[in-house]
């Protein structure tokens, strides 16, 4: 294809404005009927735990001396970690009674720290509103008396409790669109400009000269209107 400049390319998107309007908005549909008939709603509810200091004890402050457990991130990353370990998430599945094996369940937990301090927020996202705010209650219950049980120390604490959320997690209708309508201009463009490489028809006196590379010195105007009529008086 030859170069175009910015003028020419103007125009050439500008004669196939309604064929990028008309592929933009079959694009925009899509994005509706995907983001509304095949995104199952996924709901999630979160849980913050904060590492704050141990109970008081004299054997409790030997202990944590002696083990030099003190709270940073590398104890946040560690109980990172075992928030979604076999040992917890199994005794949560027993406890809550559910139908499901704990990797499956681990899948649906995350756990991340709050702006690199001793917070840990631990999320749990479920088709289910009502389960994915009493599995993360449930485990952040079963996982301070795992710590307390392990280290010995009671230096977990619940801030927030989970509670159900009846907004998807997962289902964003706006930002869905917009990504389709997106995709559907990138595609429109790239139809106009294949769409032009491939048409090799003479519209204007300058593709005549672009091609022959000679001047064109008179051209014959045709009046459409004048041969119809001259048509019409023949008869």
């Amino acid at each position: 294809m030859e170069e175009l400049d910015l003028k020419e390319l103007f125009n050439i998107f500008w004669s196939k404005k309604l064929h990028m309007i008309l592929i933009v908005l079959i694009f925009i549909a899509l994005g509706v009927i995907y983001t509304v008939g095949f995104t199952k709603p996924m709901y999630s509810s979160s849980t913050t735990l904060v590492l704050a200091g141990a109970e008081s004890g004299e054997e409790t402050s030997e202990s944590i001396t002696a083990t030099d457990l003190t709270l940073n991130s590398k104890l946040v990353s560690t109980y990172s970690v075992l928030v979604r370990s076999k040992d917890v998430l199994n005794q949560v599945v027993q406890n809550l009674g559910i139908d499901i094996n704990w990797e499956s369940l681990k899948n649906n937990v995350s756990v991340s720290s709050v702006e690199d301090t001793e917070v840990l927020e631990i999320s749990v996202e479920t088709e289910n509103a009502e389960y994915s705010a009493n599995i993360a209650n449930e485990i952040a219950k079963v996982f301070t008396e795992k710590v307390a049980e392990i280290y010995n120390i009671n230096n977990v604490h619940i801030v927030d409790e989970a509670e159900e959320s009846n907004t998807p997690s997962n289902i964003n209708h706006k930002k869905d669109v917009t990504i389709f309508a997106f995709i559907g201009l990138v595609v429109s463009v790239i139809y106009v400009l294949v769409a032009n490489m491939l048409d090799t028809t003479i519209k204007t006196v300058e593709d005549i000269e672009k091609e022959f590379k000679l001047p064109v010195l008179a051209s014959i105007p045709i009046y459409e209107n004048a041969i119809q009529k001259k048509k019409g008086g023949n008869k």
